[in-house]
């Protein structure tokens, strides 16, 4: 089968008018990825070398975002919607190519996995004609039936048309399926629109295939794979089973999740074995963890490098840019963006490190800020191997930090710091003896004043 060439019709023209939403229904996000990119990837995973893309609603912001995720998929507009069989039709260009497989999908079916795609193309391999996927539901009601006899599928059964014995057939129709290459044009013609909303099915293909000896096949998918996401409920649902899996995943490739289900992985999130993730962590696109890690509790990070054995949180926000690398720590209530934090250095409490290199070894105080924006540009603070800002140190960018430097707790560095040099940047302390309780007395005085002035 890897010699087959395939073409896979994603049908994406749908208004998702119960999704109660200006934004067309498949560029909802799973995971951090629309729907439809999810399906782009199953059919690439399961062998697609064509990718064709029928959109209708909110036809121009899905060709800007399919450049995104499917940079090679071609698009085709359903002027009109008028059934499931026309959609496919409007790629007909792209079927007339002459693939040797057609796979039809619908981009919000994000859960279809590359395996059950496969599995219909094979069907094809050994001579089918057609392959439809269906799946069993724990309820069945409302969806069709697929009708089989003798180990072929005969006919797709609407509910509403099914006898009794009919409706009490578990196995349905997810709407999915692989047609050959060689039959699919002339078998769409053939699809008619005889029916109570004059529209033109793609299931009738089933019958017409049947009708002239071909041979018409039914593969199963989980009733997870098959799940169509109509409203935000569902999408919610859809989201729960996806992490599901991924936490699945993770931990089964030897990475630690103390409370699996509080975890959140994005699409892309990459984890290497023995690291350690403590709950109600959040992670966003475009995560890399080696291995060894321990991310604590309640960080949210995106965009972020973690090199083998940092160690991150609790309650840390990585953003993009930050890059640690190996046995880095960045603790409680810190954040890092566009910032290196290398090797062993430590960020550990209350600091903002933003346009930033903090070299090996160094130690950020608590407290500690970058100043690295003027409200109309950012600027670059480089902090040396060895270096040590004491706490509540505020360092003003553009400025360096030499290796070895030191700077005394409570400074505003503006100016760059030679290598092993002390630096403070501070007011002298005065103490005026007896003064505090003066203080105090006055505060009190006029507190007492305007209580009962207000009696």
């Amino acid at each position: 089968m890897s010699q087959r060439s395939c073409l896979s019709v994603i049908l994406a023209a749908g208004e998702g008018t119960r999704m109660k939403s200006a934004m067309p229904k498949v560029l909802h996000a799973i995971a951090g990825l629309p729907l439809v990119a999810h399906v782009v990837k199953a059919a690439e995973a399961a062998g697609a070398t064509g990718l064709a893309l029928v959109i209708g609603h909110g036809a121009e912001e899905m060709r800007k975002a399919a450049q995104k995720f499917a940079p090679r998929v071609e698009t085709f507009v359903q002027e009109k919607r008028l059934g499931t069989a026309h959609a496919v039709l409007a790629a007909r260009e792209a079927i007339s190519k002459g693939y040797d497989d057609i796979l039809v999908m619908f981009g919000d079916t994000p859960l279809i996995d590359a395996e059950a795609l496969g599995a219909a193309r094979q069907k094809l391999a050994e001579g089918a004609a057609v392959a439809v996927i269906g799946f069993r539901p724990p309820n069945p009601t409302g969806y069709g039936r697929l009708i089989e006899k003798d180990g072929r599928l005969v006919a797709i059964r609407e509910e509403k048309d099914c006898s009794e014995a009919e409706k009490k057939i578990g196995f349905c129709n997810a709407g999915m399926m692989a047609v050959a290459g060689k039959h699919a044009l002339r078998l769409l013609d053939k699809v008619g629109n005889n029916n109570a909303k004059g529209e033109f099915y793609l299931t009738d293909i089933v019958e017409i295939a049947s009708a002239e000896g071909l041979d018409v096949v039914a593969t199963e998918a989980s009733f997870e794979s098959a799940l169509g996401i109509n409203n935000r409920a569902e999408l919610a649902e859809a989201e729960a089973i996806w992490q599901a899996r991924r936490r699945r995943e993770a931990m089964l490739s030897g990475v630690t999740l103390i409370a699996p289900e509080t975890i959140y992985f994005s699409h892309d999130t990459e984890i290497g074995a023995d690291t350690i993730v403590e709950p109600n962590v959040w992670f966003g696109p475009g995560v890399k963890i080696a291995s060894g890690a321990r991310i604590r509790a309640f960080s949210h990070i995106e965009g972020a490098a973690i090199a083998s054995n940092c160690d991150v949180g609790p309650f840390a926000r990585l953003r993009p840019g930050a890059d640690l690398k190996q046995k880095a720590k960045v603790g409680n209530f810190c954040e890092v963006k566009q910032a290196t934090i290398e090797e062993g250095a430590k960020v550990n409490h209350l600091t903002y490190i933003g346009d930033a290199r903090v070299g090996a070894a160094a130690n950020i105080g608590a407290g500690t800020i970058t100043c690295n924006y003027d409200g109309y540009s950012k600027f670059f603070t480089d902090i040396g191997e060895g270096a040590f800002v004491g706490s509540n140190s505020s360092l003003v960018a553009p400025v360096t930090i030499g290796k070895g430097g030191y700077v005394a707790s409570g400074s505003v560095i503006t100016e760059s710091v030679p290598d092993d040099a002390l630096a403070f940047g501070r007011a002298r302390q005065k103490t005026l003896p007896g003064k505090g309780k003066e203080l105090r007395e006055r505060f009190a005085s006029a507190a007492t004043a305007k209580k009962k002035a207000a009696e």
